[in-house]
């Protein structure tokens, strides 16, 4: 049948709160402030440092003319002859400035921690390069002494000890070379699916010794979040008309779709149908209640990053990821799997609360754009830097949305009661009031739970978008403390959001730690603000308020 163009659909949705995850690395850094110069905190940012907004095609001729140079760019690197570039990702700023981030081979094999941006004046002189790995790439050997077997069976065994069940490697160990710990080896990467303890689809990312035999590092590969749901009344969709029927096809947003997998737990599933316009009723045992939820979730989180940061979808490229609704029985998740591009929302206790919600969607997505730029390993303190990325994301797209039902707070999970007494599920003004959660960086923090040490960078963004102290915000109670017991003032959370997203995009890697991510945002506001400026020492300055690195003041 013939499909007619876009259209805008009324739908009766249950908006839903929730908050989920991602994947992260290794890497030292420290930031240094300048002498600071006068400038007003909530100065606008320098219009030159601003992304570009480059359609999906500007995109594309960036990219191929860096990947039909990347021989010329190693050469000026000076890479060693078995190294070679694999153009990964390139933004632009509106003064020319172009980032390109590359991923690293060496005598052929993929390096785990290799990755580097580079940084080009308009006229095509390097400024500067970040690098993951800083030491040279060099084995002594890429032959293996140990069989895939035997790591294949290390890692069904790493699997099978955290829970998971129907365990088996999705495919042949690969041979690597892992860099993301600063002492480059050859390696095995393999690759376990099944399911995870919970119910959720099982990636898990295991790395062995080629050598040895020993298990160097493992992460999962399954983004995901919990939560539950309540509604957030009419909201207006994009659809596809096609004959006498309707699809949940948002083709004004790189044809964003929705499917129902019915409570099966594999595959797309049905793309949502209706003779009408009208999805759901608001309810959530209307199945198309929870699809109105996640497609209009999508669309704000698409709407968002273009509108904001000139990224027109996940990868920048203009094309839409997709989601699928019931998934599995009372399945209290959602996640984001990067493998199929695509967010998948379960129905929550007893099928009665869908994770849909206009957060869970931004927190979701954000995990692919984190996918699609730094690469942040999801472990340690870059993972917990990748998590804190999706809740920084998803809190900034309810703020955008300005949805009458779920306004703007720094409450994550406000509206999923997971408690069962109506406290969120974390906070951003004090993350340590859920009970778990680091408000500040300690030598220990990469060993918690990448949902706990992300308190860190949560606190941090709260801190500079809103300043310390007792305040309300939008109708909210808030009251920060800083390590120091000193206060900071606060930037605003429009230029922090811009600051994050340009540390995120074009200075943070697969590796970054919390020293690192602060070199990365002090960075991310000399371009945008000035090194020195009296908004770049509140970075920080905000920073030394969650324990990561020390003041700065005027005059020093």
């Amino acid at each position: 049948m013939r499909r007619t163009p876009p259209r805008r659909a009324v739908a009766t949705g249950a908006v839903v709160a929730a908050a989920a995850m991602l994947a992260v690395g290794v890497q030292a850094g420290t930031g240094t402030a300048a002498t600071p110069q006068p400038a007003a905190p909530h100065a606008a940012p320098a219009a030159g440092a601003l992304p570009a907004k480059l359609s999906p095609a500007q995109r594309d001729r960036l990219l191929r003319s860096a990947d039909a140079a990347t021989k010329a760019t190693a050469k000026e690197l000076k890479l060693g002859a078995q190294e070679k570039l694999v153009v990964k990702d390139v933004s632009q700023d509106a003064d020319g400035t172009t980032h390109t981030r590359y991923a690293r081979t060496l005598d052929g094999l993929p390096v785990l921690g290799g990755d580097l941006i580079v940084h080009e004046a308009k006229g095509g002189a390097v400024k500067g390069v970040t690098k993951a790995q800083a030491k040279q790439l060099k084995v002594a050997t890429t032959t293996a002494k140990v069989a895939p077997s035997a790591a294949s069976a290390k890692a069904l065994s790493s699997a099978r000890s955290l829970g998971a069940s129907k365990a088996a490697a999705d495919k042949a160990p690969r041979k690597v070379v892992w860099a993301a710990d600063g002492t480059p080896r050859l390696a095995y990467e393999t690759v376990v699916g099944g399911l995870q303890k919970d119910g959720t689809p099982n990636q898990l990312h295991v790395i062995t010794d080629a050598t040895t035999g020993e298990k160097i590092f493992q992460y999962q590969g399954i983004e995901n979040g919990v939560g539950n749901t309540e509604y957030s009344g009419k909201v207006t969709l994009g659809t596809t008309a096609s004959g006498s029927s309707y699809t949940l096809t948002d083709g004004g947003r790189g044809g964003h779709k929705t499917y129902n997998l019915n409570h099966g737990s594999s595959g797309k599933g049905t793309l949502f149908t209706n003779s009408t316009d009208v999805w759901g009723n608001g309810t959530p045992q209307n199945a198309e209640t929870a699809a109105a939820d996640a497609a209009y979730g999508a669309a704000e989180t698409w709407d968002y990053y273009k509108n904001v940061h000139g990224r027109t979808g996940i990868k920048g490229d203009g094309v839409a990821a997709y989601s699928r609704v019931h998934y599995g029985n009372s399945y209290v998740n959602a996640f984001w799997d990067d493998s199929c591009f695509c967010m998948t929302y379960g129905d929550g206790y007893g099928n009665a609360a869908p994770l849909t919600a206009l957060d869970v969607a931004g927190h979701e997505m954000s995990h692919g754009v984190t996918a699609a730029t730094a690469g942040l390993i999801y472990s340690g303190e870059s993972g917990g830097l990748n998590e804190a990325t999706s809740d920084i994301f998803g809190t900034a797209v309810e703020w955008y949305s300005n949805t009458a039902a779920d306004p703007g707070d720094y409450l994550i999970g406000e509206k999923i009661d997971i408690n069962g007494d109506g406290t969120p599920l974390r906070y951003m003004d004090k993350p340590s009031k859920d009970g778990a959660s680091a408000d500040y960086w300690s030598s220990t923090v990469g060993n918690k739970d990448v949902h706990y040490s992300s308190g860190v960078a949560n606190h941090f963004f709260y801190l500079l978008s809103e300043g310390s102290g007792s305040k309300v915000v939008n109708g909210v109670q808030y009251n920060s403390p800083t390590y120091d017991g000193k206060s900071v003032p606060g930037i605003g959370r429009a230029n922090a959001e811009k600051v994050w997203f340009k540390a995120l995009s074009q200075y943070m890697t697969s590796s970054t730690n919390y020293a690192a991510a602060r070199t990365a945002t002090l960075k991310a506001a000399a371009d945008l603000f000035g090194q020195g400026s009296a908004t770049y020492n509140t970075v920080a300055n905000t920073w030394a308020a969650v324990n990561v690195g020390a003041r700065v003041s005027a005059g020093k």
